[in-house]
């Protein structure tokens, strides 16, 4: 089925079965097949400027800081000292604009196994393609898997930003992915991950939130609303090498000002607190999946 019809873009996707949202296009701004996928830029009426992977949102300029910020500041404010930090994906620049907001920050490593996504992402979605130029960042072209590989005990925060659990994002939700992650940290390190919503794919969240809990003492799953995701919503699982450490409490509490300055329009204290309030049937879900650990 084709998902370009007249003057709109629909997402359809097995992963949600029954269910599509769709974005009126003022015009498509680029569209080609990379080694890796397909790679479109879409204009869209009420959501400005939008990338769309395999046919699946990725972001859009109306409703993306909500996301970046908190895939960002959740795993880096419940870190004491979050000095070097590694992005795997994210592509299209948006976590490495928010994670460099960070003032402990000092190093970011980005690896991003489609350069297409790189291109096309600082040629049209500059609001996010300028974290990819920031002097804090280096980037790197290439598998993070096999990054990983390469790099022990190196960094104190892993995000992975990727796509969802299809082609080349696929082996990044596995038991053995987070072991390698598990082995990049230094003492007391944390990883988070994209892990889904609880609202279409409950069963891929738990799994995902047990594959950390078994090589991580200390694990959580927390969400964000990004009204252009399926379903309204997305989480991310979260690990943590110290059993000090505690993601429903933040250790970084930033003041009112101080998040003026930084620009954060969706991440505060409070919202991290109230990411990891769940609705009963997703807590039980999530407890009955660890109870199996």
């Amino acid at each position: 089925m084709d998902a370009i019809k007249p003057g709109w873009f629909s997402e359809i996707n097995d992963l949600w079965p029954g269910v599509s949202l769709s974005l009126e296009v003022v015009k498509i701004l680029h569209r080609e097949r990379s080694q890796y996928q397909d790679v479109m830029v879409l204009d869209t009426k009420s959501h400005g400027r939008a990338l769309i992977l395999d046919g699946i949102i990725q972001c859009t300029e109306n409703d993306e800081f909500s996301y970046q910020e908190m895939i960002a500041f959740l795993p880096l404010c419940s870190h004491p000292n979050p000095k070097t930090v590694l992005i795997v994906g994210g592509g299209d620049g948006g976590v490495a604009r928010e994670v460099a907001k960070h003032p402990q920050v000092e190093k970011i490593v980005q690896v991003e196994i489609d350069p297409k996504v790189l291109e096309v992402s600082k040629k049209y979605l500059s609001y996010m393609g300028v974290g990819l130029d920031h002097p804090k960042v280096t980037l790197n072209v290439g598998d993070g898997f096999q990054f990983l590989k390469q790099h022990t005990g190196e960094f104190d925060i892993i995000i992975t930003d990727s796509s969802d659990p299809v082609g080349p994002a696929e082996c990044l939700f596995q038991e053995s992915y987070f072991n390698l992650m598990k082995s990049a940290l230094k003492p007391g390190g944390i990883v988070c991950s994209q892990a889904g919503t609880a609202w279409a794919n409950l069963d891929h969240v738990t799994q995902t939130l047990q594959h950390c809990k078994a090589l991580f003492p200390v694990a959580s799953y927390g969400v964000v609303s990004v009204p252009t995701y399926p379903t309204g919503q997305i989480g991310f699982v979260l690990g943590g090498l110290s059993t000090e450490t505690n993601f429903k409490e933040p250790k970084k509490v930033f003041s009112n000002s101080e998040l003026d300055q930084m620009n954060m329009k969706y991440y505060d204290h409070d919202v991290h607190r109230a990411a990891f309030i769940l609705p009963r049937f997703i807590t039980k879900a999530l407890n009955k999946a660890l109870d199996k650990k």
